[in-house]
């Protein structure tokens, strides 16, 4: 029987593991190199379930830095360049959508 884990985690194209980081709250993803980057660029990219689960569960069990850690889309476009991959990932990396007062 599959990990609960597993049993809900559906990969469909590109996806990274982001969180946000525990000291200012800012939008961060999970690098090759077991850190966190506030680029998205610097994200591991994966395109399997078992590959996102096993990106997932490294960065829940080893790192107190960064919450909330959990599997997003993203979009790889011809130039190499790595996007958000839905309305709220790019919310979250752009900041609200209105001004904020002063």
């Amino acid at each position: 029987m599959a990990a609960p884990q597993q049993q809900k985690l559906k990969v469909h194209g590109p996806v990274a593991v982001t969180a946000n980081r525990l000291t200012d709250g800012a939008v961060v993803w999970r690098t090759q190199g077991d850190g966190w980057s506030i680029d998205l660029a610097d994200a591991a990219i994966v395109t399997t379930a078992d590959e996102a689960i096993a990106l997932l569960a490294d960065a829940q069990k080893r790192d107190i830095d960064a919450v909330g850690a959990y599997v997003a889309p993203v979009v790889l476009e011809a130039d190499g360049a790595i996007l958000p991959g839905n309305l709220r990932e790019r919310i979250r990396v752009a900041g609200p959508t209105f001004e904020l007062p002063h």
